[in-house]
């Protein structure tokens, strides 16, 4: 399961121009070599205006039978806790240029990081986000632990390929790395949009790094 991941040294400009978006709202948006569950990150929406880069906070509620904790990826879209977001509306691309898994050595598990070569480009996860009332963010955000309303994404995964497997069997997120695949997630009917939840190719896909907590 990718609980972090790297947009590098790629700001605001370069993720506006790169997505397609009209509009930006990430402010003062600064280097992100370590995006964690739980921060804030940037996400591309669509919209009758266009394309709009914002920020969002990585994490939403699951179902209240396992507690609501916050869920980062998200596997299992028959649900009917995420069939609600999986409409056009809800959906968004999670701008990335690497994600870590993490190996299973000893005595501490081993980050391992991916992107589409040495060079990182960009590509996007396939996301979804949700508002949502409530407590969030660390206590250096929120030393009062106050409610506010929020705006929550995750990203769906899938089996994984040939170059995560070794690391991680179980999953891999659902990359998305070309202008049609991001306009069919953002604008496609559900069905359409979900047969991009699958593995990226294994020539696609290459591992360019480990043992940093964030990509070097």
């Amino acid at each position: 399961m990718c609980n972090l991941y790297s947009l590098g040294r790629q700001g605001p400009d370069a993720l506006r121009t790169f997505f397609g978006a009209t509009r930006d709202e990430t402010g003062n948006m600064p280097e992100l070599p370590a995006i964690f569950p739980d921060r804030m990150a940037p996400v591309v929406v669509g919209g009758e205006t266009g394309r709009t880069l914002t920020m969002m906070r990585w994490g939403i509620p699951g179902p209240k039978a396992f507690g609501e904790h916050p869920v980062t990826n998200v596997r299992n879209v028959a649900s009917p806790h995420w069939r609600p977001w999986l409409k056009p509306a809800y959906r968004c691309l999670v701008p990335a240029t690497a994600f870590s898994e993490y190996a299973d050595t000893k005595p501490r598990k081993t980050p391992v990081w991916f992107a589409l070569d040495e060079e990182r480009p960009l590509f996007a996860f396939a996301g979804i986000w949700r508002p949502w009332t409530g407590v969030r963010g660390t206590k250096a955000e929120n030393p009062d632990r106050a409610e506010a309303e929020h705006r929550l994404f995750s990203f769906l995964t899938t089996e994984a390929n040939g170059v995560v497997g070794p690391v991680h069997p179980k999953a891999m997120p659902v990359l998305l790395t070309k202008p049609e695949e991001w306009a069919a997630w953002l604008e496609a009917p559900v069905q359409e949009a979900l047969t991009l939840q699958r593995p990226l190719p294994d020539e696609d896909l290459r591992e360019v790094a480990r043992g940093g907590r964030q990509d070097p």
